[in-house]
């Protein structure tokens, strides 16, 4: 996994978190992602570092404005792609993670002619 794309994985998992829990901690994080909380640590403290997340002294995990950013953008293409895929007849736990795969790779210029497209045919892209 290239590091942007664990960057992008972990703060997606942390807003995920967020909106469904109302609170992010590390330990949150490594069991939804089933990795390990020394893994989950070191990486919390790259995103640290680089300005996208801040660490209360007791634990909880907050997107800064950079780090949201990044989060909601690459949640909203994991929406988008998920939906196309369903709607192509893909399964949809398939289709989740694959979408989880191009959300990293797909150029901005596709990914929005994609939403147009999906937008013109009246295809929800937000499932």
């Amino acid at each position: 996994m290239k590091v942007q794309e664990s960057r992008e994985n972990y703060l997606e998992t942390i807003l995920i978190l967020k909106n469904r829990n109302g609170y992010v901690r590390s330990v949150d994080i490594a069991r939804e992602l089933d990795f390990s909380k020394p893994s989950v640590s070191r990486a919390m403290s790259v995103l640290r570092g680089a300005g996208c997340i801040t660490m209360e002294e007791s634990g909880l995990i907050t997107l800064t404005d950079k780090g949201r950013a990044i989060a909601e953008n690459i949640y909203a293409r994991h929406r988008l792609l998920t939906s196309f895929f369903t709607r192509l007849g893909v399964d949809p736990q398939i289709a989740a993670e694959d979408a989880c795969r191009v959300e990293h790779v797909i150029h901005e210029e596709t990914f929005d002619r994609l939403r147009a497209y999906m937008q013109a045919e009246g295809i929800p892209t937000d499932e």
